[in-house]
């Protein structure tokens, strides 16, 4: 099935269609994986609200995302599941670890103190 829009009524059959873990034994691990869409806000929202960073937190949550649904299918999750107001440190995990497809994002500003704690690792 081709996708022309993503929405929220179609959302979780886009990612069905991309899941691909070859380990997965039942829906429950794909819901797990889809569950990390959910943590990644939650250590966004921690960030904006006191500074504390778990950059390798999530990083493992990106990577892991990647891993099962693919890059591009990958980042047009994250796009779409993580809130605008945290475009900024979205886009700057994902042009550090290389996988923001080109014209993504590109209207948005990266976090520069982010940027600088992932150029440390």
């Amino acid at each position: 099935m081709k996708f022309d829009k993503i929405t929220n009524e179609n959302i979780l059959l886009f990612a069905i269609q991309h899941y691909d873990n070859p380990q997965c034994e039942g829906e429950g691990e794909f819901l797990d994986d889809m569950k990390r869409f959910k943590y990644l806000k939650r250590l966004f929202r921690r960030y904006e609200e006191s500074g504390d960073l778990k950059e390798r937190l999530i990083l493992n949550h990106i990577i892991v995302l990647n891993n099962v649904f693919g890059a591009e299918a990958a980042s047009t999750l994250l796009i779409f599941k993580i809130e605008q107001k945290f475009w900024s440190e979205l886009k700057t995990f994902m042009e550090f670890l290389g996988m923001l497809p080109e014209n993504e994002l590109k209207d948005i500003e990266i976090n520069e103190h982010i940027k600088r704690v992932l150029e440390k690792l």
